[in-house]
């Protein structure tokens, strides 16, 4: 079976639509998606190691022309203009390529003149958390490219990965119960969360780091019980195992599996 990587570059612009095409036009991506509150847009990007780190250049350039963060507004804590651009291996006997290319990666950025900062497993387990606190990028040296931050595009956070499941639960409760429930989920099943209130809706955002102990639905089982939940979205595709046993009575917008996206 051939090696198949993934990269899911995030991009903070989710507003302007002429601009999105743009990125998106020069990704390539398989699938993507924005979002106005968040002002952020999310693709997911399929090749072969050796090729794969190119894509992801082609759409980091255009991101470069495209975005100014001085002037960027959103919920979602960044970086940069490129804020992360993880390469993502799902089978273990590909975390070595994964790593090869994303540092490769990494090295190709920085001569665009962009900082880089690994994170996870190739930075000794740092986290994004801690590079985006404020002032966090100052404790770091980049382990690529120019010592400071470009001054319009910022810097971008670069790592190897297995699959990341970021999904969102909506609920019909005020922020406040928003950020309790965001504090239990982390607390008692170790997934990253947020309580978020956007513009039509209060929202628990969270990132499940590993879809083989926590699923989709146990997020939403553990979310129930302080809140009614009213829907849920899937910022991008993820493997078919996270969907198990999903309750058929929310609804969830978003992709379809991982696996169908690399088998089309």
């Amino acid at each position: 079976m051939p090696t198949v990587l993934i990269s899911v570059p995030n991009v903070s612009e989710g507003r302007d639509q002429a601009k999105l095409d743009r990125i998106a036009q020069a990704f390539a991506p398989v699938y993507w998606s924005s979002d106005a509150d968040h002002n952020r847009a999310v693709f997911t990007l399929t090749g072969e190691p050796g090729s794969l780190h190119e894509q992801v250049l082609a759409g980091a350039r255009v991101t470069l022309d495209e975005i100014d963060l001085t002037h960027h507004r959103g919920l979602h804590p960044r970086v940069g203009a490129l804020d992360v651009a993880p390469i993502v291996y799902l089978r273990e006997e590909d975390k070595g390529a994964a790593t090869a290319e994303a540092l490769v990666l990494a090295d190709e950025l920085g001569r665009l003149g962009i900082p880089v900062f690994l994170y996870g497993e190739l930075a000794g387990g740092r986290t994004r958390a801690e590079l985006r606190k404020p002032g966090g990028l100052q404790n770091f040296t980049p382990d690529f490219g120019p010592s400071t931050l470009h001054p319009t595009a910022g810097a971008t956070l670069v790592t190897a990965r297995p699959p990341l499941v970021a999904f969102n639960v909506e609920i019909d409760a005020p922020l406040a119960t928003a950020k309790e429930i965001a504090l239990r989920l982390r607390k008692d099943l170790d997934v990253r969360a947020l309580g978020l209130q956007l513009s039509t809706v209060t929202q628990v955002s969270t990132n499940i780091e590993d879809h083989t102990r926590v699923t989709m639905a146990q997020v939403v089982a553990a979310v129930r019980e302080h809140a009614m939940v009213t829907g849920a979205e899937l910022v991008a595709p993820a493997p078919r195992a996270a969907h198990k046993d999903f309750p058929e009575d929310v609804p969830l917008r978003g992709p379809e599996p991982l696996e169908d996206h690399l088998s089309s």
